[in-house]
């Protein structure tokens, strides 16, 4: 298997030097099927085929995965949000209106989605979903590769690849461990959406608002106070151990913590509790 690193560098035209810093400026470059703009902290990611229903599409893809790859080198961001245009569709899935909805070069063995769902599985930034309306099919891949997500009170969520005589095979990978079974197998057998209240009851998402800005940015406030190190490090740790058994898992988060004790963040986190003051977080 070729490492996700390598196959990111081969794909695109300029070389990602892990170690460079990079400005904003130069790091990330948006197309007109996909904006990438950083604000602030937090590193925007917004589908713009709105008349498309935000459908992903072999560029959009490669983009996704190309700005989440870029940004792991970049300290100044500490959160990325994946969205879509508009507020009728988050992401509709394949583009169906295209003749090569479903087509690919056969003699690579890497999918575009299955490298955005890589890219983001080594990711130590955290990801957030967005969910501004319509979620389906692949777009529930991309829902569900984020860490968390906040959707909008009228968002429906669905894999209705069944109706057209596809199924949600690469989707499985990111949404399984989500929701129950029961609802899973419904969901993939039937076709048949779930609302936003019925995501939130089965934890696919964490939130559910009608203003769905206003609750994103609720949570990136409580989150981006935090201490960079010890997410960066945390988020880590949680993706690795998730697949683990018991006692592999508690082998390697025993060697974990004391890491984690080690960083300029956890002395800096330590003192101002004693001296009972706001951190002042290097991100080291």
């Amino acid at each position: 298997m070729v490492p996700l690193w390598t196959y990111l560098q081969a794909k695109y035209a300029h070389s990602i030097d892990p170690q460079a810093p990079m400005s904003s400026s130069t790091a990330f470059t948006s197309t007109p099927e996909l904006s990438v703009e950083q604000r602030g902290a937090v590193l925007w990611l917004t589908i713009t085929r709105e008349e498309r229903r935000n459908a992903m599409s072999h560029g959009v893809l490669a983009g996704l995965a190309q700005a989440v790859t870029t940004a792991q080198s970049q300290r100044d961001i500490r959160a990325i949000v994946v969205t879509g245009a508009g507020s009728k569709a988050f992401c509709a899935g394949a583009d169906l209106q295209s003749d090569k909805a479903f087509t690919t070069d056969y003699s690579e063995p890497h999918g575009h989605l299955a490298q955005v769902l890589r890219a983001v599985r080594a990711s130590t930034i955290p990801l957030i979903a967005r969910v501004n309306g319509a979620c389906m099919a692949g777009g529930m891949g991309l829902m569900s590769m984020c860490d968390m997500a906040v959707a909008a009170s009228h968002a429906v969520f669905g894999l209705p690849e069944v109706k057209v005589g596809v199924f949600p095979a690469q989707v499985l990978s990111v949404l399984q461990h989500l929701i129950p079974r029961r609802v899973l197998v419904e969901m993939c057998l039937t076709g048949e959406p779930i609302t936003s209240a019925q995501a939130l009851e089965y934890g696919l998402v964490n939130y559910v608002a009608d203003d769905v800005d206003a609750q994103l940015q609720w949570l990136l406030d409580r989150m981006l106070d935090k201490s960079p190190a010890a997410i960066r490090r945390g988020l880590y740790t949680l993706k690795k151990v998730e697949s683990m058994a018991f006692e592999e898992s508690m082998s390697f988060t025993e060697s974990q913590i004391a890491l984690f004790t080690l960083t300029e963040d956890a002395r800096e986190g330590q003192l101002a509790f004693k001296e009972k003051r706001k951190p002042v977080w290097a991100g080291k």
